[in-house]
Parts: C-alpha cells; structure tokens; sequence
C-alpha cells in the first residue's frame, strides 16, 4: 500500500510525489498541451494525486491546462496554487486582501473549480505583518474557496508567527541535495508545528534528471541562464559532482531522479516532494522514488558522494534573490 503524508495537522492526505506544474506554463520552454495533458493522466495512473501551480506560471497558462485536462478527465485531484507576485509595470509582490482576492477567483476560474485545496502566499510582501495577511487567508477559508492556507520561500520565524493565528498547512521552499537551507531551522519548525514542508526543485532544476544538462540548449527565457550555478566555471563543477552521483545511482540500480527524490523523502517524515515535469516519461522516474528506502547507512553514503555544500554558486542571481525570505 502507497505511503500517504498530510499536508498540515489536519489537511489532506496525499502521495510523497506530486507533481509541479511550472513547466506547464512554459518557463522551461515552450508548453505543449497534448503533453501536459498525457502527463497529468500518467499521474492519475501512478497514484500522484498532488497538483501545485500558480498564478505566474505562465502567466495562467499552467492553470488553464489543468482546467481543461479536469474539464475532459475529472479527477479528484489535490490541488494547490499561489498568488502574490506581480510581472507588470515590475515584478513586485503584493499581499493585499484586494489583490490575493482577485487572483484566487482568477486562478478558480482559469482550474474550472470552486475551491483548492490549498493557497500559497508565493512571495511574502516586506512591510506588511503576516498576521494581517493571515487573517485574509482565513478569511478566503471561511468562505469556502481555499481548504488550507500555505506560505512559499519564508523563514522559521514567520512560519510561527503565521501559526500563532491560525495553523499553516504547508510552506512550500526549495530543497535537494544542492539547496539544503530548510535544515537550519525550517524543517525543524515544520515538525514542531505539524506543517508540511513542500519541496520544490528536489532534482536541482534538471541536474539529477535523467538526461545531462547543457546549458547551451536552454531555450530563450529558461529561467536556468541566468542562475549562478549553471554559469560558468560554477556550472561545470556541479555537473561533475552530479555525474558522480549519476555513477552512484548507476551501480545501485537506480535513476538519479528516482534516488535523489528519496533522499528528500527521508530527511523527515513531514516533507511532500513535488519535481517538476511535463514528460509523461519523467514523471515516471520520479514516481519510482516511493518505491525506495534507504538505510541511515545509504544516507551516510550520498551525504559523502555529495557532501553539503558541494553546490558551487548561489542558487538565486541577486535578481532572482528579491522575495524569498533570508535567516541564515
């Protein structure tokens, strides 16, 4: 029988693998509906029963093809998405009861539902205290539209504020075996609250995937050519390090994706991975990692194959830096 992990104390249950879904709206390249939508069945038929997406990817793009897959398959899916974060006249964050209002009804409408399961703060607005957004959340709950509330890219001490109002289903950050900053201290709040942590990019933005990353062939706007750590020299020292976690796998039988996803899985019981994909194909890679245990002394073994640390480069561009909240 399939593991299930719960998103907060009282939230829903669902798989250890869900499926992220910003490749849908094209930021990896350009989006093929037929694709996303063979994908979204090949999760109904491997038991990811998780959905995440927002209002940026794609500017509603992701949304609406999640709404017009739901609209020809209906699934009971467990469905996510966030709000928060402005493109235009520049990229900014806004936190408002007005703005968050309008882009949860927006991203209803774009889903075809009337309710999610869970709504993310994307980005935390600066200047405006998490308890008055918190209470609009609450309110959003009340009103039936939303089940459970979530917060993305915060900090230990936010997530207690948030919680001091009302409990915080999930915080959605980055986490992978080259992004570990939710140890010090976030996933430790998260297992004293009860609230899940959601990791995004557990496969390092493609660099444990299946295939070798060149970055000379990320297409115009991949959000990966201006990020430190796949600009040279940065880029060419972590390819080697994940080519000798790719030998690892090797030898053990495994795919990168699928032991790279588990290792996530087993530093805490409270984390729900959601890799990212639109390939039918990848998403069965990364299903496979449920199917995998691993020993404290297996994790001893990939803690030396890729030491903490290891990555080379920051994993924001100071550009890419502005929102997510910073406490180490």
């Amino acid at each position: 029988m399939m593991e299930r992990r719960r998103l907060g104390t009282n939230g829903p249950e669902v798989a250890p693998v869900g499926l992220g879904c910003m490749s849908f709206g094209g930021i990896y390249g350009a989006t093929d509906v037929v694709e996303s939508h063979r994908t979204l069945a090949r999760a109904i038929d491997l038991g990811i029963d998780h959905l995440d997406t927002a209002d940026i990817y794609g500017q509603g793009v992701s949304e609406e093809v999640i709404g017009s897959f739901l609209k020809t398959r209906p699934h009971r899916f467990v469905i996510a998405t966030k709000a928060a974060i402005k493109v235009s006249p520049q990229r900014s964050f806004d936190n408002s009861p007005d703005h968050l209002r309008s882009a949860l009804e927006g991203s209803l409408r774009r889903l075809g539902v009337e309710h999610v399961d869970l709504f993310y703060i994307h980005r935390r607005e600066a200047g405006r205290p998490i308890e008055d957004v918190m209470a609009t959340l609450v309110r959003f709950k009340e009103e039936g539209k939303i089940g459970a509330i979530g917060l993305s890219e915060i900090s230990p001490g936010t997530l207690r504020r948030a919680n001091a109002v009302h409990p915080v289903a999930a915080v959605q950050n980055e986490y992978s075996l080259w992004t570990r900053l939710p140890e010090l201290g976030l996933i430790q709040e998260c297992e004293r609250s009860g609230t899940a942590l959601v990791a995004f990019s557990p496969l390092a933005r493609g660099m444990f995937g299946a295939r070798k990353l060149v970055p000379a062939d990320f297409p115009p706007g991949d959000f990966r050519i201006t990020n430190p750590r796949f600009m040279e020299p940065n880029f060419s020292h972590n390819l080697a390090a994940a080519d000798r976690f790719r030998a690892f796998a090797a030898e053990r039988g495994q795919s990168p994706a699928a032991l790279a996803i588990a290792w996530v899985l087993h530093r805490s019981a409270q984390i729900v991975a959601i890799p990212g994909t639109r390939s039918a194909l990848h998403l069965e890679d990364d299903a496979a990692a449920m199917a995998i245990r691993l020993s404290p002394e297996d994790m001893a073994v990939i803690e030396a194959v890729l030491p903490v640390g290891f990555a080379h480069g920051d994993r924001y561009s100071d550009a890419q830096a502005v929102g997510p909240e910073r406490y180490c």
